[in-house]
């Protein structure tokens, strides 16, 4: 690894500039889920204990570049102040005299969060000025927000070629999984790709099939491949137009030597309800009037082979419609088959995306995997062997 960490870094009597991720839900004036805020703590804590002084920056919500009084950070401070167990003061702007002042007013394990950086246009797009402005208010920038780093900002990216710089806690372990799961895995790796459109995720397949030795597709996106395989689907949820892509994508797996997972069997109704009729048929036998809403339980026992023959698993995209009883069975199924691996220590598995970690947490299964990522799209950009900017700016 290439980056600093806190481990090397000097903080004693120095301001640390933090850019963390509390984007959190909120209602009425109140955070409803505290997890993004209560995962930043240890990276706080370790600074403190070098004798450092903590400078939150961190975005809210999307209010390009303008003052919005209701996207405002301060609604977070309760949730702050609860998770570290100590007073947050709080900097009505995150540059200039109003910054600076707040600054200077901390004591060594003081915490300070600044206003939105969002507030000001120079933030995202990366404005020179901007990166100076936040950098002349600390002598150490600490990157502990992955689920940024895919964005080139003036508070992920521009700063940190202004100042020393390393990973928070948080980044770091983000890093070393993703490293493990696709940069130097143990071998043979998995991937499960699922989701409802093939269109969206071209660049993500793209990459996979030359870096893992199995790639189980699923959800709306293996209807895509029946059908470039000449499978009749009905009326399920497919992109004929993407069946020539779907093609070539089979023909890069076979001369990459990845084997392609699509589901054997399937689980069809004539309706897309909770609860609704249906019926397991093999994958060429829907009906014309039925649509595939589930893999079937040969796939899941197919894929649980390929998991038992592999060392990583890397998860994004459910294998069916499994917010919709009963076409959660697969997804379900697999992810015990997954986690009952990796509690036996004979799989890393590495799982992100939104959809994946609520599904994961629907099967009860997410405190097994070796690491969730909650980063969304940066988790998807560095699957689709993309640079992810905050994280290059930490290795120059």
């Amino acid at each position: 690894m290439s980056w600093k960490t806190i481990d090397d870094m000097d903080f004693k009597g120095k301001v640390a500039l933090v850019r963390v991720d509390i984007n959190v839900p909120v209602e009425a004036g109140r955070v409803t889920d505290a997890t993004r805020i209560e995962k930043i703590v240890p990276t706080v804590k370790d600074i403190q204990e070098k004798g450092g002084k903590v400078v939150l920056l961190a975005h809210f919500g999307r209010p390009k570049g303008q003052v919005v009084p209701e996207m405002s950070l301060r609604v977070t401070l309760p949730a702050l102040e609860a998770a570290l167990g100590q007073k947050v003061a709080f900097a009505e702007d995150c540059i200039g005299v109003t910054a600076k002042k707040a600054v200077a007013a901390m004591e060594p394990g003081d915490v300070l969060l600044l206003e939105n950086t969002r507030f000001h246009a120079g933030e995202e797009k990366n404005d020179p000025t901007m990166a100076a402005s936040l950098a002349a208010l600390g002598l150490v920038y600490v990157n502990d927000a992955f689920s940024a780093a895919h964005r080139a900002h003036a508070s992920t990216e521009g700063i940190a070629h202004r100042m020393p710089s390393c990973a928070g806690r948080l980044m770091e372990a983000e890093l070393k999984a993703l490293n493990a799961a696709l940069g130097d895995p143990e071998r043979p790796v998995v991937a499960i790709v699922g989701g409802a459109k093939v269109s969206t995720k071209l660049d993500l397949l793209g990459n996979l099939v030359q870096k893992v030795d199995h790639l189980v597709i699923g959800g709306g996106m293996a209807n895509t491949f029946l059908v470039a395989k000449g499978i009749e689907v009905g009326t399920s949820l497919a992109e004929r137009d993407m069946a020539e892509t779907a093609k070539e994508i089979l023909a890069k797996a076979e001369g990459a030597g990845c084997a392609i997972v699509l589901p054997t069997d399937v689980v069809v109704a004539k309706e897309f309800k909770a609860g609704a009729e249906s019926r397991t048929v093999a994958a060429g036998e829907c009906g014309a009037d039925e649509m595939i809403l589930d893999a079937g339980p040969d796939t899941v026992d197919l894929i649980a082979e390929v998991f038992a023959r592999c060392r990583t698993l890397i998860w994004n995209g459910p294998l069916g419609a499994f917010e919709t009883p009963p076409f959660d069975a697969a997804t379900t199924m697999a992810a015990r088959k997954a986690a009952e691996l990796t509690r036996g220590g004979r799989l890393v598995s590495v799982a992100g995306g939104g959809d994946t970690v609520a599904a994961l947490n629907k099967a009860g299964v997410a405190e097994d995997f070796s690491y969730i990522s909650t980063a969304g799209g940066a988790f998807l950009e560095w699957m689709e062997g993309k640079v992810l900017p905050g994280v290059a700016a930490l290795e120059d």
